[in-house]
C-alpha cells in the first residue's frame, strides 16, 4: 500500500475516532460515487482491512483507506474537516481538484 496525500484536521480526527469506536472498526474508507447534479459524491464507510490497491493515510491513530482509482483525479490533496454549528454538524471536504460543485455542496465535478 502507498501513502496518500490527504489531510485530516484535528476536529475530523476526533470525530473519526468516536465513529470508529462506536462501529467497532479499525479504519475509515473514503470513496466516491456518481451522484448529485455535479457528478460525484464522497462516501465514508468503516472497515477493518484495506482492499487490494488501496492507498492510505494515518493521522493520530486514524487510518483512511482510499481506492487508487479515485485518487489522482479527485482526491489527492483533499482536506477533511468536521464542523458544527447550532443547526448542523458534518464532515467538510476541501478539495483542490474540484472543478465545480452543486449549490447545496453535496456533489462536485473533478
Amino acid at each position: 500500500m502507498k501513502q496518500a496525500e490527504i489531510h485530516l484536521t484535528p476536529a475530523a480526527i476526533a470525530q473519526f475516532e468516536a465513529k470508529l469506536a462506536e462501529a467497532g472498526k479499525k479504519a475509515v474508507r473514503l470513496s466516491l460515487r456518481e451522484a448529485g447534479c455535479s457528478g460525484l459524491e464522497y462516501v465514508l464507510d468503516f472497515e477493518d482491512a484495506p482492499s487490494d490497491g488501496d492507498l492510505y493515510v494515518t493521522y493520530d491513530g486514524v487510518t483512511v483507506y482510499i481506492a487508487e482509482q479515485y485518487y489522482d483525479s479527485a482526491i489527492k490533496g483533499l482536506e477533511i474537516d468536521y464542523q458544527e454549528d447550532m443547526l448542523s454538524s458534518s464532515f467538510v471536504f476541501n478539495n483542490p481538484n474540484k472543478k465545480g460543485e452543486c449549490g447545496c455542496g453535496k456533489s462536485f465535478s473533478a
